[in-house]
């Protein structure tokens, strides 16, 4: 009994294994970038630009997660690295996660794993991704077949009255 019930409770608490970001830490990672604006190397002050992209990315708030996902998208068109720009991609695929956009974050991890296509991160996303499309398509068939159910029912209950 206590198996299912986990396992109901996971179908619709959406059960994915990514991180999320505290308020303190995406503070500190503001700090480093303000920091690093003033007199580091362009390497640390990208460093800390990556960090705090993947705070925000990773964060509850709404709001901090489209940021996350502008700074990336902002900082993706002078990437010449493909690390890099695998890095940045699957943030952004994080970000467009959260935010409910599956098929961007889809297509976005598509081209990470053209860079890498065994990457266990970009891999399991894609997994989360799909069961989570999967999901809201059974609760979709789930509340259509009820409102007919209701539908027919109230139907049934007049054509009965009239009679």
């Amino acid at each position: 009994m206590n198996n299912f019930l986990e396992s109901v409770s996971s179908f619709f608490s959406g059960g994915d294994q990514l991180p999320w970001c505290s308020r303190e830490i995406l503070a500190g990672c503001e700090k480093e970038v303000a920091e690093a604006s003033n007199d580091a190397s362009d390497e640390a002050k990208s460093e800390s630009i990556m960090r705090l992209s993947w705070a925000l990315v990773h964060s509850r708030q709404p709001d901090d997660v489209q940021r996350g996902i502008a700074m990336l998208e902002a900082s993706l068109v002078n990437t010449n690295s493909p690390l890099q720009k695998r890095e940045k991609l699957y943030l952004l695929a994080v970000g467009y996660y959260r935010s409910g956009d599956f098929s961007k974050s889809r297509m976005l991890l598509e081209q990470c794993l053209q860079i890498m296509p065994d990457w266990r991160q970009a891999l399991s996303l894609k997994k989360a991704i799909e069961e989570r499309v999967t999901k809201d398509g059974v609760i979709g068939i789930g509340i259509t077949a009820t409102a007919v159910g209701l539908i027919a029912g109230g139907i049934a209950a007049a054509l009965i009255r009239k009679n």
